[in-house]
């Protein structure tokens, strides 16, 4: 069993946005064609704290290099008024050989850069041939902070960044950030969450919300929104809006904005295609210009496992990490 500790991972995974990418795009192409496994998140919740919630995503993906695995992830939000993250994640990777763990990860980093990951690569097919002059950001924690850094890596036309945050004190130290990024980027804090959205072609949204709490009224049409919280939009724009989703299936459970679109629709004619299918070009998707397109990516845990393998298989070649031998004796 090897053992990889956050700074173990942060290691690897470094300067690999491009790669990343890329890792993510063949696993949604695999799970289109029907090569993978993942079977629906399990929540953990406590009666006597809804706010807190621990989420075990299993996964399995084929194609030429099968692996099989869990992603552990806690949501703990008060965390942050005590300076430790919200999120904290292990993964353990399994032998399809024997079945036996064979390493043990912490996964934190690995799903933050999985789903940075997945919305810069939806950014880069639903703005194709139309790229946004700048990029607003709802939500300014370390998912947000990522998917700057992940988008930076595939589109090169972003000279503006919008932030809003509930936080003034948060907002102003991820504009910080963002000017650290983009350094010949102009950063500006809205006051309001509809001024963010009215400022940029290009949204994302993560947040903690847990019911949805905005429209999309004030974005300009064509706008392309992130909606990577996905609990956050009124399920009636959202039924007014072109719809892209990792996995159906999975988006409309668990009260996201999409599942509540589901329910007031009675079915689910407002998802427009996934984004495996326009990467397989499996769907004939062409957005109207008149209408915000909404990316809504449930959170595959075959995309964890995509980067964990990697993450395993890079910390083999190094020689890092921590190998426990008697782990099974």
């Amino acid at each position: 069993m090897l053992v990889l500790r956050k700074a173990d991972v942060e290691k690897i995974l470094n300067g690999r946005e491009k790669e990343h990418i890329e890792l993510v795009r063949q696993a949604y192409s695999l799970h289109d064609k029907g090569a993978t496994a993942v079977p629906h998140s399990i929540f953990l919740r406590f009666p006597d704290q809804p706010a807190n919630r621990i989420i075990g995503l299993p996964s399995y993906r084929g194609g030429e290099n099968p692996a099989a695995g869990l992603k552990w992830i806690s949501s703990f939000p008060a965390n942050i008024h005590s300076g430790i993250p919200r999120a904290s994640a292990v993964m353990v990777l399994n032998s399809l050989r024997t079945g036996h763990p064979e390493a043990l990860l912490e996964a934190s980093l690995v799903s933050a850069a999985r789903t940075a990951a997945s919305a810069a690569l939806a950014a880069d097919l639903l703005t194709e041939g139309r790229r946004p002059q700048g990029v607003s950001f709802i939500g300014c924690g370390v998912i947000n902070r990522e998917i700057l850094r992940y988008l930076k890596a595939v589109i090169d036309t972003l000279g503006e960044v919008t932030v809003y945050d509930t936080s003034p004190a948060r907002a102003e130290e991820f504009a910080r950030g963002c000017r650290e990024l983009l350094p010949d980027a102009e950063v500006t804090l809205a006051d309001t969450i509809e001024d963010a959205l009215a400022a940029q072609r290009l949204v994302s949204f993560a947040t903690n919300a847990g019911e949805p709490h905005v429209d999309l009224a004030a974005a300009e049409p064509g706008t392309v929104v992130l909606h990577i919280s996905l609990r956050d939009i009124d399920p009636l724009s959202i039924n007014g809006a072109h719809n892209i989703v990792d996995d159906a299936d999975h988006v409309c459970r668990e009260r996201t904005s999409l599942h509540l679109a589901e329910q007031i629709t009675g079915g689910r004619a407002f998802i427009d295609a996934s984004i495996g299918a326009l990467i397989n070009g499996t769907a004939d998707f062409v957005p109207d210009p008149d209408k915000v397109t909404v990316y809504s990516p449930f959170g595959l845990g075959v995309l964890d496992l995509a980067l964990a393998v990697d993450v395993h298989d890079a910390a083999r070649g190094l020689g890092i990490g921590v190998e426990i031998t008697d782990f099974l004796s």
